[in-house]
């Protein structure tokens, strides 16, 4: 796969002969239209043969393999991660995934007291809630919720987090994700990592679903503390991800469950996996090889080109609800949308079995959001502008069917 030169990134975006080359890097099923890419990401073949291999040697080597190279090769992985990322290798810690990454930087945060409070928005990710609540017995602390308004204009949103941050001035910690994965909405993030380190408020970055999918560096972040997947945006195999503490911070997380394996100083210390299956980790070299090929700006501005094709299809249909703004800074490739009036899991279980039923599209639904659930649509890389369209002409049926 060559990309061609002198074609900007929007204007390449529509180019279906080269995305059509890029699709057949992926083994998809044709039984359906796969628009629920928001789980994790399929790898490309040349990651899933490369993974097959590390399955096949680790399998041989054993446990040689983890006591002679796989140091050495878990260090190289980190270097690469780093250098996209923007950081250094010292500042990177693998994890089985995100969520691994974000229970052990909440929980490590060892500067909560009693009687200070964490906060969190409607739109984060449900086990890093869960895990901000456990701090509640764990640290001692007051748990606040807030909530992101509906229309999500970048200032209502600056507005919302300022005005939070002002009436519940003993929040120590604050939970924000760069890109949530109930509506696909894209916060920015610098701006409120500012705003709150102004108030004395430590931010845990989730970046989750943004990494791989948006172009942007640690340093466009801000943050002190942030979480990455490797299996979701960067197509690598499902079981890698890692974390970031910026330097200096390192203090202020504690080892996990006093791990001794590596040295307080070490942010691997922070870290504890056990056991693990490391051929993830040995293929991530060769994941980061494709996105390299491609390109942080390519990619999103196809998976931004995507969204566009189908939401300005049908946002103009009555009872039509888009759940992200048409700032481009505001979005990526996923986007919920929402009838008005169908707020309920049942209402949306049931628009997104008939979307599967009756055209083979798959989607999913979507809870959290407080004004009420709704369908999240996700497309990815090998995805083709027809089978965005043949989205929008089958809610253009459905909204039609409907009973007002």
């Amino acid at each position: 796969m060559t990309v061609p030169t002198g074609v900007t990134p929007d204007r390449l975006a529509q180019d279906e002969g080269f995305w059509h080359t890029v699709a057949r890097q992926y083994k998809v099923s044709p039984d359906f239209i796969n628009l629920e890419n928001g789980y994790y990401g399929i790898m490309p073949e040349p990651v899933r043969h490369a993974y097959h291999r590390n399955v096949d040697r680790l399998n041989e080597l054993n446990s040689h393999l983890l006591r002679t190279s796989y140091t050495a090769q878990a260090t190289q992985a980190r270097k690469r991660i780093a250098a996209v990322l923007g950081a250094s290798a010292e500042e990177i810690a693998l994890t089985r995934g995100g969520t691994e990454a974000l229970q052990n930087l909440i929980g490590g945060y060892n500067r909560l007291r009693p009687g200070d409070a964490v906060m969190y928005a409607d739109l984060d990710y449900h086990s890093a809630r869960y895990a901000m609540n456990w701090l509640r017995d764990r640290r001692g602390v007051q748990v606040e919720r807030m909530i992101i308004p509906e229309p999500a204009t970048r200032q209502a949103v600056l507005d919302a987090y300022a005005e939070a941050l002002r009436d519940h001035p003993r929040v120590r910690l604050l939970l924000l994700s760069h890109m949530n994965n109930r509506t696909g909405l894209v916060l920015p993030v610098r701006e409120i990592v500012a705003m709150a380190r102004e108030k004395g408020v430590d931010v845990i970055v989730d970046a989750a679903h943004s990494w791989g999918q948006l172009d942007f560096t640690a340093d466009d972040l801000g943050a002190d503390f942030a979480v990455f997947s490797l299996h979701k945006w960067m197509g690598a195999p499902l079981g890698s991800g890692f974390l970031y503490i910026r330097t200096g911070r390192l203090a202020d997380i504690d080892p996990a469950l006093a791990d001794e394996t590596y040295p307080g100083d070490d942010i691997r210390s922070r870290v504890h996996s056990g056991t693990m299956d490391v051929a993830p980790i040995l293929t991530v070299d060769t994941a980061l090889d494709l996105h390299d090929t491609l390109g942080a700006p390519i990619k999103q501005a196809r998976l931004r080109y995507l969204r566009d094709r189908w939401v300005h299809q049908v946002r103009d249909l009555p009872g039509m609800e888009i759940l992200t703004p048409e700032d481009p800074a505001m979005y990526g490739a996923i986007t919920a949308f929402r009838v008005t009036g169908r707020t309920s899991e049942a209402d949306n279980v049931a628009i997104a079995k008939a979307l599967f039923d009756r055209h083979r599209i798959f989607t999913v639904r979507r809870g959290g959001p407080a004004r009420g659930d709704c369908v999240r649509v996700t497309p990815a890389l090998f995805s083709s502008r027809d089978d965005v369209d043949q989205l929008a002409a089958a809610l253009r049926g459905l909204i039609q069917r409907m009973p007002g």
